[in-house]
């Protein structure tokens, strides 16, 4: 059974001036989030930070290949397929070589905001033709539509779909999953600020954004909450309070790429309709750091 306990870090893709896709920079990412015995548990590819959208599906396999040839600790890798459209997701997984990955993160369909029912069909149908596990992914910021508690549990019982991130912010929804989920389901905080409060409630670890610029910082504090010290993990929580907010302020990845280009990582490159951080954020972004 595949272990997505830890810290998991959505990674950003690395673009030039060209708006090409910058390899080298996304080597220099996957060394500076897994350095030699610290830092992250698994990769997520081509997830929302990774700026999914905006690459073709001849880019999102090239990115995938990279991180699988440069994966020398043999770390899982989770590779985002979703969308709503439910045929062309179903496409997508039969069409995308993905030897080496170890799950699918699958957001749940946007912008058609379907029933709860709609929801089910959906994810059941990517499910049952996945060859892979899938890790439910709720994001309503994004989707203008939630997974109910209800709906997770009943996805749940299916035996290809084996975990979610939930980033509904509501901790009264993702208490109710870790109260009822079946044995081998996990529970995965989708949201920063509440991997500590999600540990301490059932979660087993975090998909995060800020794990890019601080792999092992992170690390440490998902670590120590999950071993019960969270007087520990939340001293390390409330050192990311003030820069947290302005990782979202102008969109993600934005705030986390400017944090990344004054680490010397990759450049601040996003791809339209994104734009770079504003000065204003950039300057405070260099005063917190």
């Amino acid at each position: 059974m595949l272990n997505l306990t830890g810290t998991g870090v959505a990674l950003v893709t690395p673009f030039d001036a060209q708006g090409e896709i910058d390899f080298p920079a996304l080597a220099r990412l996957l060394q500076h989030t897994h350095a030699v015995g610290k830092g992250v548990d698994y990769w997520v590819v081509m997830g929302t930070t990774g700026e999914a959208v905006t690459l073709s599906a001849t880019e999102k396999q090239q990115v995938l290949d990279f991180v699988k040839a440069h994966n020398p600790a043999n770390l899982p890798i989770i590779y985002g397929i979703g969308g709503n459209n439910t045929h062309e997701v179903l496409e997508n997984l039969k069409h995308t070589s993905l030897e080496g990955v170890s799950a699918i993160l699958s957001v749940s369909p946007y912008y058609n905001k379907p029933s709860q029912a709609g929801i089910i069909a959906h994810f059941t149908a990517v499910a049952d033709a996945s060859k892979l596990p899938i890790v439910l992914y709720n994001v309503p910021a994004r989707t203008a539509s939630n997974l109910k508690a209800e709906t997770t549990l009943r996805l749940a019982a299916h035996t290809n779909i084996i975990a979610t991130k939930e980033a509904s912010g509501d901790l009264v929804q993702c208490m109710e999953i870790a109260r009822h989920a079946p044995a081998g389901f996990t529970l995965i905080s989708g949201d920063d600020m509440l991997a500590v409060p999600m540990i301490a409630t059932g979660a087993k670890g975090v998909i995060s954004v800020l794990a890019n610029a601080f792999p092992t910082l992170f690390s440490d504090m998902t670590r120590y909450a999950l071993k019960g010290n969270f007087e520990e993990a939340s001293r390390i929580l409330y050192g990311f309070l003030d820069i947290n907010p302005l990782m979202y302020e102008e969109s993600n990845p934005v705030g986390v790429k400017q944090v990344l280009h004054f680490q010397q990582v990759c450049q601040n490159y996003v791809r339209l309709p994104l734009l770079p951080a504003s000065e204003s954020l950039q300057q405070r972004i260099k005063t917190l750091l």
